[in-house]
C-alpha cells in the first residue's frame, strides 16, 4: 500500500509520458488519468449511461461505445456542455486514480494527471503527497507539438492556450524536472527524485 503519492503532470509536449515511463522502469506502479478517463465511459459503465443521459444516445457509436467525435461536437464551443461532461468524469477519475495509487505496491506510487493545473489542483486532489511539474519553455512546446502532430505555429500555439499557463503550473509545484535537453538526461533526473521520494516515503510512513 503506498500512502505517499506524487502526482506528475506538465503542459502539452513537455514529456509528461516519457518522465512517468522512466518511474515504471524503476518499479513505480504510475496510474494514469487518461486511461481512467477511457473507463470512466467504458460500455456498460454507469459513467458513460449518465453521459447518454446528458446528451442524448447520438454520443454512442455503432458497437455501444463513446463515439468521441460526436461527443467532441457536443462540447465544442459549449463552456456549459463541457462542465456538464466534466462533472461525469472526473470525479470518477480522481476516485480511481487514488484507489490504484493507494493499492500499488511499493513505498510511493505516481498519478499521471495532465491536466492536474485545470483540474482544481492542490484543492482537487488533496491526497497527493507532492506534485511534479515537466517544464518547458512555450517555444519548446511549440516546436515540439508542430513536430509532432504536423501541424503549423498557430494551430499549436492554440493549443498551449487551451491549457494552464507555465507560471499557473509551476505555482503548483513541489519538484520540477525542465525537459528542454535530450531525452538521454531524462533517466538521470527521475532516478534522483525517485531516491528521495523513496526516502520523503519512508519518513513519511
Amino acid at each position: 500500500m503506498s500512502g505517499f503519492i506524487i502526482g506528475v503532470t506538465g503542459g502539452v509536449a513537455s514529456g509528461k509520458s516519457e518522465v512517468t515511463r522512466r518511474f515504471e522502469a524503476l518499479g513505480v506502479v504510475v496510474a494514469d488519468a487518461d486511461v481512467a478517463a477511457r473507463e470512466a465511459v467504458s460500455p456498460g459503465s454507469e459513467g458513460l449511461a449518465e453521459v447518454v443521459a446528458g446528451f442524448g444516445a447520438d454520443v454512442l457509436a455503432p458497437d455501444g461505445s463513446l463515439d468521441r467525435a460526436a461527443m467532441r461536437r457536443h462540447v465544442f464551443g459549449d463552456a456549459a456542455a463541457r462542465r456538464r461532461l466534466e462533472a461525469i468524469i472526473h470525479p470518477r477519475v480522481r476516485a480511481s486514480l487514488r484507489e490504484t495509487s493507494a493499492a500499488a505496491p511499493g513505498p510511493y506510487a505516481v498519478a499521471a494527471i495532465p491536466l492536474l493545473a485545470e483540474g482544481g489542483g492542490r484543492a482537487a486532489y488533496p491526497w497527493l503527497s507532492r506534485i511534479l511539474v515537466v517544464d518547458v519553455s512555450v517555444d519548446v512546446q511549440r516546436a515540439r507539438v508542430m513536430a509532432r502532430d504536423r501541424v503549423d505555429a498557430e494551430l499549436a500555439q492554440r493549443m498551449i492556450a487551451a491549457q494552464a499557463t507555465r507560471d499557473q503550473r509551476l505555482a503548483i509545484a513541489d519538484d520540477v524536472i525542465v525537459n528542454d535537453g535530450p531525452i538521454e538526461a531524462l533517466a538521470e533526473h527521475v532516478a534522483a527524485l525517485d531516491r528521495r521520494y523513496r526516502s520523503l516515503a519512508a519518513v513519511s510512513g
